[in-house]
């Protein structure tokens, strides 16, 4: 997410100090110490300005949240919305999902969430799009066996590109809907998606259930559009 710099972003950064995971390496392995009684470790991933990630901790009051969002300037407006809403069971960290491995120590997760990611739409940035088999590989090594990725996106070209990844990966899908709010509106929306459901825009969803993979081998690109 891009947004304009805050001349603010420092104090507002240290006035929510306590929701920020400054150094995430060092909980690798360990982070249901923030919350020994949680039933379930949740990573989202690009969490944005945090309506999807504060009501979901704040449905889910079993669980530990971790939200990861590289742009400080969405961060800190997430952190605040869990501050007023006195939120314990939910903490940021901003990195790169690359490092996701750095971070967290295998099968740590339970679940993970990618909403509306960056589509990427050129073919040579493929690799980049976070449902991209490289990024699946990492995914599948720091969610439990059996545990799931949710994934949305208003995006139609990246969902089927997703869903031929999952497929080459050979991973289970469950629960695809390429129009999810259809008959009303299903679970919480991220504050992205409430904007592009109000123009009619379906939004695609599907859970994938992780496991160990081999990686299958990267088909010869020729177009370099």
């Amino acid at each position: 997410m891009r947004m304009r710099r805050m001349k603010n972003l420092d104090s507002r950064m240290a006035a929510t100090a306590a929701y920020r995971i400054e150094n995430p390496a060092d909980r690798k392995g360990i982070w249901r110490e923030l919350k020994k009684d949680c039933n379930a470790l949740w990573v989202e991933v690009g969490c944005g300005k945090g309506k999807f990630t504060a009501e979901t901790a704040q449905a889910n009051p079993d669980v530990l949240l971790i939200a990861v969002e590289r742009c400080r300037e969405a961060m800190v407006v997430a952190m605040e919305n869990a501050q007023n809403m006195g939120l314990t069971n939910v903490f940021f960290i901003d990195m790169d999902v690359s490092n996701i491995e750095e971070i967290f120590a295998p099968g740590e997760m339970d679940r993970l969430f990618i909403n509306f990611p960056d589509p990427w739409p050129r073919k040579k940035n493929g690799k980049r799009r976070l449902t991209h088999r490289g990024f699946l590989d990492k995914y599948c090594r720091t969610v439990k066996e059996g545990g799931e990725i949710h994934f949305k996106t208003d995006n139609a070209p990246l969902f089927e590109f997703s869903v031929e990844e999952f497929a080459a990966c050979g991973l289970e899908v469950k629960n695809l809907t390429r129009n999810l709010h259809e008959n009303g509106i299903v679970g919480i929306m991220t504050g992205y998606e409430e904007k592009f459901h109000a123009l009619g825009t379906p939004i695609n969803r599907c859970e994938v259930v992780c496991k160990p993979f081999v990686m299958p081998k990267e088909e010869k690109k020729t177009d370099e559009e």
